[in-house]
């Protein structure tokens, strides 16, 4: 694994000392921390919000004293053997000396426990307490006796909560309502002692913080200690009562050891409070890699069960984390190997791969998924080449992937072919795939590529591909390390090093959405109140009007309530024109015949007129009239809409319209605010975005015209949220670049 040659202030290292019953602790301040240049906070007077009222930055939450308590007390210590809480007691009492903070035990029916004093309730401590650890069964009674004596923080251990079905939800609403009275924050209940496990203090460079909502899953990642890999805090969220994955991803964004952030998520308690975490971890350039369950509803099932969350409709997750530079993972092998090296790499020079093995065999299979995963493998120059067969036999390629044949490996030849590669500008990353040792090339090989990475700024990663892993290569030349990425898998090298390029590519352009959110309603949204007609859905004439409202385009047409207006009204429009049936009730207008298109002369439109309204007599559809639209009758189908999600709230899609979205489901999910680079990325996310880039001679289409579209949509999710649930323009008909883009049909629905 990669390493670093310098050190940083480890948050678990100081030496500790219980404090006896009646000894007076020095004075201590404690409370929110000064917050961030942009990220509001506590202290940061009245909150900012947007047009619908949300927060626009997270609090800047202070969690030194809960990582680094002064004084901690342990509620419902115990030492009687055999019993839970006897281990957990001897835990903390080791875990307080590590990290220096003065220890309380509290248990009315003990006068002491491991020889220390014990005192009989928590209002017989004698200082302010930092963090209170309570093993106790019902938290709730304890929780209000804390709340008196000002505790900062407390652990809740306890289960029967949430994750165990509606009695247990409302339980942990009850605690939840508590707690916030109170004014102390809470982790659990349903959590664990990972917080105070033993963390290696010999290890330097910067750290991964780790979050994990079910304790087990950031097993892997703590064991990357045993590989060099620094490890600096567990935070074990458990049910989120109070303080949740969020609060922890904003602290350990600001923290100066924390390289990389990696968390294990089975659900979300709020969905814009991890917005604007990420958000800060983004501004920051510290990377968030996350195993996010719940993309199958089987997994969404158990991580309900497990932590009594909702996991959020999985596209609008997967589009949430993307829009906000979180790099999402399916393993815990993935996320221990791409944590590991975006924590320790330095920003890359260049986005090209060099591929170089001993094996053309090797190189080629390598080369394959490097690229169908969209990493960058650049044909070196002709002068390089030359180079490279100085050393290489001429009958090999060296254009990249670059195959050495094996023998220059074993002498001097080896270590001039990996710098002249590295030398190359093109060149950001090497990566030496070894399938299996065969001494004493490998031996020489993995040598010469730890030595040429001390001497480079550029990223070189091996793949040790051997199942035994006790080779002295392995364990002791690349682990040994501080600058080589160390890989066992094709897969999870390809994984963690495309995660890498695309974070320094993602945070080099960042910028924060929330800056320019709007604070105030345009002149549009008071228009469009007007329209609303709460839990009511809207005609298509209205729908339109609200479209009208904020500027999208939608065709000439009339409202027209009898054959004869029809007729005038088409003259009007002109030929050929569209008719429908306009009414609150229709949502599928076409399935019931009430739509017809092609209309040339005035006695097509007055028999449609006649049909239409036969029809909607027939299925008992009220109608507000007859719409006689223009007929458009080229450009791309797409679809704009707005939907309202659990976590996140409004949401905003486009995608291919028609069938393409009705049956391949092509469609790409911002959540605002977001602005026009995001809006162009969401198009790049479509299967179908050749389609506007113009097919079979096809003009181009007017992406720019739909890019507005998707702008003006996502203010109106904006400013109407609470007042329209769903929005769903299909088809928008993207015209020829320079002619824009027209909605033809549209839905709204007010809740």
């Amino acid at each position: 694994m990669l390493g670093s040659t310098h050190g940083t202030l480890t948050t678990h290292s100081r030496p500790a000392r219980v404090m006896a019953c009646g000894e007076q602790p020095p004075h201590t301040v404690h409370g929110i921390s000064e917050p961030h240049p942009g990220d509001g906070g506590q202290g940061a007077g009245a909150v900012d919000r947007d047009v619908s009222g949300r927060p626009l930055h997270a609090p800047a939450l202070d969690l030194d004293r809960f990582f680094r308590p002064e004084s901690v007390a342990v509620i419902g210590a115990s030492d009687s053997e055999g019993r839970p809480n006897t281990g957990i007691t001897r835990q903390l009492i080791a875990w307080a000396e590590r990290v220096d903070a003065r220890l309380h035990l509290v248990n009315p029916g003990r006068a002491q426990v491991f020889g220390r004093p014990c005192h009989a309730a928590v209002a017989e401590l004698p200082e302010a307490i930092d963090l209170a650890v309570l093993l106790v069964g019902d938290p709730l009674p304890v929780i209000e006796q804390l709340a008196e004596a000002k505790v900062k923080f407390a652990v809740a251990f306890a289960s029967g909560f949430a994750e165990t079905g509606e009695r247990g939800a409302a339980a942990q609403a009850r605690l939840a309502e508590v707690v916030e009275r109170s004014g102390l924050r809470l982790l659990g209940p349903n959590t664990n002692l990972n917080a105070f496990e033993r963390f290696r203090e010999d290890l330097g460079g910067p750290a991964i913080a780790l979050i994990t909502q079910s304790g087990h899953q950031g097993r892997p990642v703590f064991s990357l200690q045993e590989l060099g890999i620094r490890l600096s805090h567990w935070a074990p969220t458990g049910n989120e009562a109070d303080l949740e994955t969020a609060d922890f991803l904003s602290y350990f964004a600001t923290r100066p050891e924390v390289g990389a952030i990696a968390a294990y998520v089975e659900g979300l308690k709020d969905g814009r409070s991890f917005l604007l975490a990420a958000d800060r971890a983004a501004r920051h350039r510290v990377p968030v890699v996350a195993v996010k369950v719940g993309r199958t509803e089987t997994g969404a099932r158990m991580a309900l069960s497990h932590t009594g969350k909702l996991t959020g409709a999985d596209s609008v997750v997967d589009a949430a984390m993307r829009q906000f530079g979180v790099i999402r993972v399916d393993g815990l092998d993935e996320l221990q190997d791409t944590a590991a090296l975006l924590a320790r790499a330095k920003r890359p020079t260049a986005e090209g791969i060099a591929v170089y093995s001993i094996s053309g065999g090797t190189g080629a299979h390598f080369s394959d998924l490097a690229t169908a995963a969209g990493l960058r493998l650049p044909t070196l120059g002709d002068t390089k080449q030359a180079e490279l067969h100085q050393w290489i036999p001429d009958y090999l390629s060296v254009a990249n992937p670059i195959d050495n044949g094996g023998h220059p490996v074993g002498d001097w030849r080896g270590r001039k072919i990996i710098d002249a590669i590295l030398a190359d500008p093109s060149i950001g990353v090497l990566i030496c795939p070894i399938t299996g040792p065969f001494p004493p090339m490998s031996d020489k090989l993995a040598r010469d590529l730890v030595d040429a990475a001390e001497q480079t700024d550029k990223l070189v990663c091996v793949v040790w591909g051997s199942p035994v892993g006790t080779e002295d290569a392995y364990r002791s030349t690349l682990l040994g390390s501080s600058r080589v990425a160390t890989f066992r898998t094709f897969a999870n090298c390809i994984t963690a090093v495309r995660a890498y390029l695309d974070h320094h590519r993602f945070a080099a352009g960042y910028r924060s959405p929330f800056e320019d959110a709007p604070r105030i309603p345009s002149p549009s949204a008071r228009k469009a109140q007007a329209l609303m007609r709460p839990g009511e859905p809207l005609s298509e004439h209205a729908a339109k009007q609200l479209l009208r409202a904020y500027g999208i385009r939608v065709p000439r047409e009339q409202l027209v309530t009898s054959a004869a207006a029809a007729v005038r009204s088409a003259s009007l429009v002109g030929y050929p024109v569209v008719m429908k049936a306009s009414g609150p009730q229709l949502a599928h207008k076409t399935e019931l015949g009430l739509v017809k298109v092609q209309l040339t002369s005035a006695s097509q439109v007055r028999d449609a007129y006649r049909e239409l309204t036969d029809i909607a007599r027939y299925e008992d559809v009220p109608l507000d009239g007859v719409l006689v639209c223009q007929m458009i009758e080229r450009g791309v189908e797409t679809v704009v809409g707005i939907t309202h999600d659990s976590l996140f709230g409004p949401t905003v899609t486009v995608g291919l319209g028609g069938v393409l979205v009705e049956v391949l489901q092509d469609v790409a999910v911002g959540i605002p605010p977001f602005g026009e680079d995001q809006a162009r990325a969401m198009l790049g996310e479509l299967r179908g975005r050749a389609l506007l880039d113009g097919v079979r001679g096809g003009p181009p289409a007017d992406i720019d015209a739909l890019v507005e579209v998707v702008l003006r949509v996502q203010r109106m999710a904006l400013e109407l949220d609470g007042q329209l649930a769903e929005l769903d323009i299909n088809p928008l008909v993207v015209l020829p670049r320079g002619e824009g883009a027209v909605a033809l049909d549209a839905l709204a629905i007010c809740p």
